[in-house]
């Protein structure tokens, strides 16, 4: 009867403790959904043959992935998105409605939650492993290479079907938003960094310890870190 009793209470703690990780995470879905949205409202810059502007998406986007790691930061993006393609005028310009892929900004709009997929898989991967400057390094690194692989080409061809633009002038146009994105991942790293050493359970809700252990840490404080992680992975996959 003691063992039973015992049992029910382990099981309720866990089913609150389950409960409040999934509202802490859709809280972060929605805050940082609604963060690219503040975003997209800064005034853009059309540039190019195209007209497609730049603006402080990229950032936002970038960011996600970086805080929220993959999954979630994928959520808060394709939250973004979803609320714009129904009509939200959250996009660039204050633009809404389905509309929106029939424009030239419609392939780098639909890379988006790629994008942040992409990136915090990276971070995810890189802040197991690394510290200091070579997390910084790595961090950059991933997140402006999962532009470059997806936001860019896909940008490029929305640009070429909807603008009527030849791939290789579109893909000349997408080169004047190189530099901004360099900069704009470069402030995306250092802000991810800032908030993982001020927060940092933000992605171990997923079984990720958010800095990799020291070389001063004990073996027992290591292994009990490990086998920490190692169960969250377990609630994770299921």
């Amino acid at each position: 009867m003691s063992h039973a009793h015992t049992a029910s209470t382990t099981s309720a703690k866990v089913g609150r403790r389950n409960s409040v990780g999934q509202a802490g995470d859709i809280a972060l879905i929605a805050v940082f959904a609604a963060l690219l949205a503040a975003f997209a409202i800064m005034p853009p810059i059309p540039v190019g043959p195209a007209g497609v502007p730049i603006t402080l998406q990229t950032f936002a986007i970038a960011l996600c992935g970086l805080v929220l790691g993959p999954w979630r930061g994928g959520a808060a993006v394709l939250l973004y998105v979803v609320l714009g393609l129904l009509g939200l005028p959250i996009f660039s310009g204050m633009s809404g409605g389905i509309g929106v892929l029939a424009g030239p900004s419609a392939g780098y709009i639909t890379s988006f939650t790629l994008y942040a997929l992409a990136t915090g898989f990276v971070a995810r991967w890189a802040i197991r492993r690394f510290r200091g400057s070579k997390l910084w390094i790595a961090l950059f690194v991933g997140a402006l290479g999962s532009s470059l692989l997806l936001n860019h080409p896909l940008g490029i061809l929305g640009m070429s079907i909807n603008a009527d633009l030849p791939l290789g002038v579109a893909a000349v146009a997408d080169l004047v938003y190189w530099p901004g994105d360099i900069i704009k991942n470069i402030l995306a790293v250092s802000v991810a960094i800032l908030i993982h050493r001020a927060f940092p359970d933000v992605l171990r809700r997923r079984g990720v310890p958010t800095m990799a252990p020291t070389a001063q840490s004990g073996g027992a404080q290591s292994a009990g870190a490990q086998s920490q992680d190692a169960d969250s992975e377990g609630t994770a996959a299921q």
